[in-house]
């Protein structure tokens, strides 16, 4: 993995989620690098916001806030983890180019945030869309 890597909500939901052994133990070995030491791993506090809402609301975990809260917490405080955020300029730069990509608004941020950190790479099951983004390559490490 290069530092240049970033990992998109699904891949984070399903770490957490064991309804699909499959992708679980995918995330699994994926992160499993980054909280062992072995890699770098970089989320924005988009992802960290969305994968509380899907686990609290569409996963095994769902109604478990206090115990999703705490996951969120964790990566907050890891060293492992570099998060990053956007501002209203990527706001801004972002509803531009999911205009002019055709391309839904939160992932088109996701994009924009990761640009202005200097990423250009993402771990995500959702290459479709991510793909019609300039400057993105994208990883799916489920398929």
């Amino acid at each position: 993995m290069s530092d240049n890597s970033f990992y998109d909500t699904n891949v984070l939901v399903y770490f957490f989620d064991t309804a699909d052994r499959r992708k679980h133990d995918i995330a699994t070995a994926l992160l499993g690098k980054v909280f062992g030491g072995e890699a770098e791993g970089t989320i924005s506090n988009q992802t960290l916001a969305e994968m509380f809402n899907v686990l609290t609301t569409k996963s095994v975990h769902r109604g478990e806030v206090d115990f999703v809260a705490k996951i969120v917490g964790d990566f907050v405080s890891s060293t492992r983890w570099r998060i990053i955020n956007y501002t209203s300029d990527t706001v801004k730069s972002a509803a531009f180019a999911c205009r002019a990509n055709g391309t839904e608004f939160w992932d088109t941020l996701v994009a924009e945030t990761m640009k202005e950190n200097g990423l250009d790479t993402i771990y995500t099951e959702n290459t479709k869309d991510f793909e019609r983004m300039q400057g993105i390559k994208t990883v799916n490490p489920f398929k």
